[in-house]
């Protein structure tokens, strides 16, 4: 900060600490988390009675309401609230809950990791068998904070375009490798493919993580299911060991083949590195067992953080670039630079217009969800924050002076958004001070639980 900047920032604080409203503008945004984005409010809401039409209760005037950004960059608190919903959902689908039946834990499930080819070589940090840090392809034994790391070793050479197209097309090459390990399971089961929905089904669960060198790749729980999903046992012969045959066979079958911008065709293909691990259940903390599995409450926190997460080191670029020469203000590393000026370049050219490259050159390139999911995987986003808001009609409803089932009541919203976020940098301070507390609060709480079931 400048000393106007530190001046001004200083005046803002100390009047909002001195303001009267400072305890009921304290009060709403700890309601909402202490998000760093508010969208405000106007308008009112009122709870009627579905069978009288009676209003049960009203409230008008302003209010906040949270941002709901995945990105951690973006918004801590709303951040974190994704991941607890992604955790459930992901974790739902391994161990049953939230509307699937437990006996999912027994089917035929592997955690998948599908990664992007090369482009070129990348400085990296490897360490031998001893611990000794391997020289670089540069010659340098790099920190494991270098940010070099996941860079181009030359970037005159590197293919650039390549690695952007690929990017583009992660997700369709996505589905291409989905609808391969289909074929490759009714090949096993001897049925015919458009038969294979009536003997079994394949359910995931992916999170696209950005890896250092700028590429996303996938991390996946697969599950085998019988025709009707989770609720059926899948059919006999279908192992854990044949599914993870058919994803490796899969990964390695599927191509797809775009356009150089000088017509030179492009084959596209996962890398050469897939990892398929077993999944165990279990309440334990740890990643991983003595046994090399993974384990599902673990892995559904380990996955979902992704989900979080911006492109990488730098999360300078969590909001899409509107003008390539607002650029050289980034803050980011020379590598996803490039990245970034190709995308914006291929998105000009006419032949990768259905790509949309500009709108996702902030993300490298990337156009995908970060995290999907089958249809009869798990529960949804969308069920996990309608029980949350069911929860807190309940709680609304409870206070009255005669309670009512949220069954029995129906809630008429009418808001208008007036603006979106702070009014200056000392009132996110304060909420992202909130945040952290809340966070922190939660850490404790979870420490204790698990210290608790940890006690014989």
């Amino acid at each position: 900060m400048t000393a106007a900047t530190t001046t001004q920032h200083d005046h803002d604080l100390s009047h909002l600490l001195r303001s009267s409203g400072f305890q009921d503008w304290r009060r709403e945004v700890t309601a909402i988390g202490g998000c760093a984005a508010p969208i405000h409010l106007s308008g009112s809401s009122r709870i009627l009675d579905r069978a009288t039409g009676t209003v049960l209760a009203e409230r008008d005037g302003d209010i906040l309401a949270p941002c709901g950004n995945r990105r951690a960059s973006v918004c801590p608190a709303c951040s974190d609230r994704y991941a607890s919903d992604a955790y459930h959902l992901l974790r739902s689908g391994m161990a049953g809950g939230k509307g699937v039946p437990d006996s999912a834990a027994t089917h035929p499930r592997l955690f998948v990791t599908l990664t992007a080819p090369s482009f070129g070589p990348v400085h990296t940090r490897r360490v031998s068998a001893r611990g000794l840090v391997i020289p670089c392809g540069c010659g340098d034994k790099h920190h494991p904070d270098d940010p070099r790391i996941g860079g181009a070793l030359d970037p005159d050479t590197h293919d650039y375009v390549g690695a952007v197209l690929w990017q583009a097309h992660a997700g369709k090459l996505w589905n291409r490798f989905a609808i391969r390990l289909r074929r490759l399971l009714a090949q096993a089961l001897g049925v015919r493919v458009r038969d294979f929905r009536d003997h079994a089904r394949l359910s995931y669960a992916k999170v696209a993580e950005y890896q250092r060198r700028g590429l996303v790749h996938f991390h996946a729980v697969v599950r085998l299911d019988g025709p009707d999903g989770p609720w059926t046992p899948p059919p006999p012969g279908i192992t854990a060991d044949l599914l993870r045959a058919a994803i490796r066979d899969a990964a390695h079958d599927v191509t797809l083949t775009a356009a150089r911008p000088d017509g030179t065709p492009l084959v596209l293909a996962w890398g050469t590195q897939v990892d398929t691990r077993p999944i165990t259940s279990t309440t334990a903390a740890a990643l991983e067992n003595d046994d090399g599995e993974i384990t599902d409450n673990a892995l559904a926190a380990y996955v979902a953080k992704y989900a979080t997460k911006g492109t990488g080191k730098s999360e300078a670029t969590d909001r899409p670039i509107r003008d390539i020469a607002h650029l050289r203000h980034l803050d980011i590393i020379a590598h996803h630079r490039r990245l970034i000026e190709t995308a914006w370049e291929l998105g000009g050219r006419a032949e990768y217009e259905d790509l949309n490259l500009r709108r996702w050159a902030h993300m490298l390139g990337f156009r995908g969800h970060f995290l999907t999911k089958s249809r009869a995987y798990s529960t949804t986003f969308g069920a996990i924050r309608g029980d949350r808001r069911t929860y807190r009609l309940g709680e609304t409803l409870a206070a009255l002076d005669t309670p009512t089932d949220p069954a029995a009541v129906l809630v008429v919203n009418d808001w208008a958004v007036v603006h979106i976020g702070h009014r200056n940098d000392a009132e996110r301070e304060i909420a992202l001070g909130i945040a952290e507390r809340r966070r922190e609060q939660r850490q404790t709480r979870q420490t204790r639980t698990h210290d608790h079931q940890e006690t014989p």
